[in-house]
């Protein structure tokens, strides 16, 4: 494997990647964007490529103002941080990606607790939510935060009447809603609905742009005007005041003006490559689990043909994770076309064939 990944590296030879839709590489135009775009210093707000993306993403986002951020922990741990104080409790699912794979971040960078809500398919319940908001009491820490995530990590998308219903019942506590939107352009195309319909029940909201909107860096915070000068403070805490922005912004304001419009194909593919992995002896997928770009899958093997399968597909130029949770995850996205899911298919297909 390791020689497969040196001669890579030195060839530059094409592969099939579907380890994530981080791995998306930029546009032509989005290289060429960075290379003329003006800058400034950002810290100042003086940089007018960081300018534009901030204005376009609160318009596309539906809120009143946005910052530009360097990752989606950073976008979360920012919105965090400014609706916090230490000691309070945020309310998260323990799948959520703000608890299972930011670093202990909130306790770390916030000081506060996340009490974890378990739902069945990462679902978010709004009966058990209001159920789990602390009652005024001495001994309790203070409810001020709950985050939702859409689409979610497990690449089932949250309906917006949940959202909707969740959101009400969080106003009538006074407790805001943050929205973990790392791939909500995903959950809007899979709805058929605006963005807007989405980021409306949430009072503040990270979205990313290097997943699947093929952006190099970068992701977006949006909230109210008020939110986000507090946020702009805690993302300068954070490392994130930086200067000449706009050679990332520029490809930036690509991802999130035009990507979302082709996110339906990589949709696409990923239901056609969990059609034809259900089609295999030994394989279990569900087609109809899969929503947005992600395709779960188990296989009906021991364990060493199942840790084997990774280097097999490496040797045919596939690079995928190795199983987690008794689940391999394969991730549809720009790099990847149909034929490239085919080619996938006819290794696993054969791979299990012969063991």
């Amino acid at each position: 494997m390791k020689k497969f990944l040196k001669k890579y590296e030195q060839e530059e030879r094409d592969v099939i990647d579907v380890r994530s839709d981080t791995v998306t590489q930029p546009t032509k135009e989005m290289r060429e964007a960075a290379f003329s775009c003006l800058v400034g210093d950002d810290v100042y707000r003086d940089d007018p490529t960081v300018n534009r993306l901030e204005e376009r993403a609160a318009e596309i986002l539906g809120k009143e103002a946005a910052l530009f951020v360097t990752s989606g922990t950073q976008g979360n741990q920012t919105a965090i941080m400014t609706w916090t104080g230490r000691g309070d409790e945020i309310l998260v699912s323990d799948a959520a990606h703000i608890y299972e794979h930011e670093v202990g971040a909130v306790a770390v960078l916030s000081g506060a607790n996340m009490r974890t809500l378990h739902f069945e398919n990462g679902m978010p319940d709004c009966a058990m939510i209001e159920e789990a908001i602390r009652e005024e009491d001495i001994h309790c820490p203070v409810t001020t935060l709950i985050c939702l995530e859409n689409a979610l990590a497990n690449g089932r998308v949250v309906p917006v009447s949940v959202m909707k219903e969740i959101h009400e019942m969080a106003k009538g506590h006074g407790i805001p809603v943050h929205l973990d939107g790392a791939r909500c352009f995903n959950a809007a195309v899979s709805q058929g609905v605006d963005v807007k319909e989405i980021t409306r029940y949430a009072d503040s909201v990270s979205c990313c742009l290097s997943k699947g909107l093929c952006a190099p860096v970068g992701s977006v915070l949006a909230g109210s005007r008020e939110f986000i000068e507090r946020a702009r403070k805690n993302r300068k805490l954070l490392g994130g005041g930086m200067r000449q922005a706009g050679i990332l912004a520029a490809p930036a304001l690509i991802a999130i003006e035009e990507m979302p419009k082709r996110l339906r194909i990589d949709h696409d593919n990923a239901k056609h490559l969990a059609e034809g992995l259900a089609r295999i002896p030994g394989v279990v997928c569900d087609p109809e689990a899969v929503e947005i770009n992600m395709v779960f899958f188990r296989m009906e093997a021991e364990k060493k043909v199942r840790a084997d399968y990774p280097g097999c597909l490496l040797e045919h130029g596939i690079l995928v994770n190795g199983e987690s949770c008794g689940m391999f995850r394969m991730v549809a996205n720009a790099g990847v076309t149909r034929e490239d899911m085919d080619v996938i298919l006819k290794v696993t297909e054969e791979y299990l064939a012969g063991r």
